[in-house]
């Protein structure tokens, strides 16, 4: 039999309609719709009854707990998760944080067509359809020196789309060094099965010759396959034959050879280390029939796959029943084509992902002083006697999966809390709380905000965030 304290308790809880004439409800009631907040305020008083048949009595009055937690569910729920956050980390291609940030003439080329209609599959001169894939196709051959190229929805489905058309049924060879797993999904050897590829490997881990590739070829062979290695490297005793000789043996074979270039690499880069990246244009050069590359890593534009390579080859994948399903929406190809007329008229240090890179320390210097100077100020006005702010150095990244082994010498700005002790966890915990949260690194139980990949109003974000956040951390 329940007893009468529990009985009371249950009795305690707030009806439904008085969580819905509650003075905070209207919000709500406005931003989700009626059924939506009696939904999650139905689920609270559940919970809240649960727990108490559980033997958990609840710490405070059960009318002010089941307001709280349906005002902290409901304010969730009424506000989308995806945001524009500050990246303070100094990864210029954080893939959590959505890599690539768009050149302000793609952002403009996205928009014009996103709340009308278009050309998307449509020609006025012919007075009929068109494939969406024109619209990128001639840049795309100009920048990269292909005779043709196609796109879709990523990287990952531009390899299955190319295998799948030129070698299903048939062999694949890759070297054992490049049998990689990009983040947590892409595995070389997942996707090649996926295709209806059969895996067929050469050579060692750290090393493979031309004669390991020569010495896999059977009469089922299709393809000859070099891998990007992302963010994997083998130090040491490396080995592994030039594009040129892979060239040669796939051409004397009649086998095609592919090469998964991952970053989308367009024009040289100042930083020194970029050397070691291939350019799209230096595999086509070197004989690669098919060359797959991200358009949102070093190439800085939205998320979209490319294919480029020969014309026979290329055209065998624009009739794949596959394409449909991988193909791009119009924004995507919209803010793809402005980001590639940025390069043809030369104008590629106008895109974010490149002048990031390329900044030059002195200017992260300059830029580190001033988010200091703003943030000394935040603090003072605060009362905030008890944290420090500094202008430190840094190491960045350019991240997304290029050049995993070197860094970037920058600037950021420290801040220290003169009581230690995990300081800055919670504040680095409270900086990603703020409206627009700020991403920041930790360093020596200091919260470091890097300078070299932050956008234009970024550090008065940072200041509303941290002027936010000061006076619930203790510092």
């Amino acid at each position: 039999m329940m007893q009468t304290g529990t009985k009371t308790l249950l009795r305690s809880i707030p009806s439904m309609d008085e969580l819905l004439n509650a003075d905070w409800a209207p919000e709500f009631l406005g931003a989700l719709g009626r059924e939506q907040v009696k939904s999650v305020i139905a689920g609270v008083l559940d919970g809240l009854r649960r727990e108490i048949l559980d033997g958990e009595p609840p710490t405070a009055p059960a009318a002010s707990i089941a307001a709280e937690r349906a005002v902290t569910l409901l304010r969730a729920k009424s506000s989308s998760t995806l945001k524009p956050v500050v990246n303070a980390t100094g990864v210029v291609l954080h893939t959590n944080l959505g890599r690539a940030p768009l050149a302000g003439e793609a952002l403009e080329a996205a928009g014009a067509v996103s709340g009308t209609y278009s050309t998307l599959e449509y020609s006025p001169e012919k007075g009929g359809r068109e494939t969406r894939n024109a619209h990128v196709e001639w840049a795309l051959c100009r920048l990269t020196g292909a005779e043709a190229a196609l796109v879709v929805n990523n990287n990952a489905a531009a390899v299955l789309l190319a295998l799948s058309a030129v070698a299903r049924g048939r062999e694949v060879i890759v070297s054992a060094g490049e049998l990689v797993e990009i983040g947590d999904s892409f595995r070389i050897p997942e996707i090649l099965s996926f295709s209806g590829a059969e895996l067929r490997v050469a050579g060692c881990t750290n090393s493979t010759r031309i004669e390991d590739y020569r010495a896999a070829i059977t009469e089922n062979t299709a393809v000859l396959l070099k891998v990007h290695p992302s963010n994997y490297r083998i130090e040491g005793f490396v080995r592994a034959p030039s594009r040129k000789e892979l060239a040669e043996l796939a051409a004397s074979r009649g086998l095609i050879l592919m090469e998964d270039l991952g970053s989308g690499l367009l024009c040289p880069l100042a930083a020194a280390f970029a050397r070691k990246e291939h350019q799209v244009m230096d595999s086509i050069r070197a004989g690669c029939g098919i060359v797959t590359f991200s358009g949102d890593k070093l190439l800085g534009g939205p998320q979209i796959g490319v294919i480029a390579g020969t014309k026979p080859l290329l055209d065998r994948m624009k009739r794949h029943q596959l394409l449909r399903a991988l193909r791009v929406d119009k924004m995507t190809l919209a803010a793809f084509d402005a980001t590639l007329r940025l390069y043809l008229s030369g104008r590629e240090r106008e895109i974010p992902v490149v002048r990031m890179i390329e900044t030059d320390k002195a200017v992260l210097l300059e830029k580190a002083r001033k988010l200091s100077r703003i943030l000394k100020r935040v603090a003072a006005a605060s009362g905030a006697a008890g944290i420090t702010v500094s202008v430190v150095e840094t190491e960045d990244a350019a991240g997304g999966g290029t050049f995993p082994a070197d860094t970037l010498p920058g600037y950021g700005v420290s801040l220290r809390s003169a009581s230690g002790g995990g300081g800055a966890e919670a504040l680095a915990a409270a900086l990603r709380a703020a409206p627009v949260p700020v991403i920041a690194a930790i360093r020596d139980d200091s919260v470091v905000l890097h300078t070299r990949a932050l956008l234009e109003g970024d550090e008065k974000r940072i200041a509303s965030a941290l002027e936010g956040c000061l006076d619930r951390v203790m510092v």
